[in-house]
């Protein structure tokens, strides 16, 4: 064999390997700034999107993106907290392309009602606020997994990618419900990779990444002020505390997101992967 037909190889080797050719891929929050960014590249590595979220705009928006530049997908409105509309999803998704083999748990959120701060106490938090930003980030992954995850026990494997938070590593101030929300994420997503593995099949695979800060709609008002856009303290301390010196963004989080979808990843299970620009591995000193 030549050294040009070893290239060869290597090449198509590595384009297996990473690829998501005619995978059928369903996200929830698929509208938003970072789901809207793994869509797109999951489309460009061969998958067929099913881009769900509550607001239908938001949605069309994505698919018809995807579809401009010539890959596959399709919007789906739906209430990530309610089981039927997600079942609704599921059931439309296997009529037309008779299985899931990736669901993305990209539903998730904050509100400041549910945040902490000069004006509102903790002990003041209401209790409405805690629970809402508590179901946006856990429970729904939770219902998706459950209607999505049945898909793929009967199918025997599939791929389910959780998103957690620096929250699961170090707990931050402010915000109690969305640190409990996402510590409850990192756990259920090691406990369900073990459930469906051993009670299932061990072809089906549960991970989780762990985002560091990237400026979202949910929690711009706490890292920017509203007037002038400049970064808070708060903002600007976490920029010191992120050996990287910087938000990241959306598009930081494609390489580890494609690597667990893919066959590139078959070992990897019931992890967490954080991808923080070193802000988890900084003590401050």
């Amino acid at each position: 064999m030549t050294v040009r037909e070893e290239e060869i190889m290597d090449k198509e080797y590595l384009a297996r390997l990473f690829s998501l050719a005619d995978k059928v891929a369903v996200v929830t929050g698929g509208g938003g700034v970072l789901c809207s960014s793994m869509c797109r590249a999951m489309a460009e590595a061969g998958a067929r999107v099913m881009v769900v979220d509550l607001l239908e705009a938001a949605a069309e928006k994505v698919a018809d993106g995807i579809t401009a530049a010539g890959g596959v997908a399709i919007p789906w409105q739906a209430d990530a907290l309610n089981k039927k509309s997600l079942e609704k999803v599921c059931e439309g998704v296997l009529q037309k392309f008779g299985r899931v083999d990736i669901l993305i748990n990209g539903a998730g959120g904050n509100k400041p009602q549910a945040t902490t701060s000069p004006d509102l106490s903790f002990f003041d938090l209401p209790q409405d606020a805690f629970q809402w930003v508590f179901d946006l980030n856990f429970t729904t992954a939770l219902l998706a997994s459950q209607v999505f995850g049945k898909a793929m026990s009967r199918q025997k494997d599939g791929v389910i990618l959780n998103i957690s938070s620096m929250n699961y590593f170090r707990p931050l101030t402010r915000v109690p419900a969305y640190s409990a929300a996402k510590a409850a994420v990192s756990n259920f997503t090691q406990w369900l990779a073990v459930h469906l593995s051993r009670d299932y099949s061990p072809k089906i695979r549960v991970n989780a990444i762990a985002p560091g800060f990237f400026l979202t709609e949910q929690n711009r008002f706490l890292l920017t002020e509203k007037e002038t856009g400049n970064l808070t303290p708060r903002g600007q301390s976490i920029i010191e505390h992120t050996p990287m010196n910087r938000f990241g963004k959306a598009e930081d989080l494609i390489g580890a997101v494609l690597w667990l979808l893919s066959p590139a990843a078959q070992f990897v299970h019931g992890t967490v992967i954080a991808i923080d620009g070193g802000f988890s591995a900084y003590s401050g000193v």
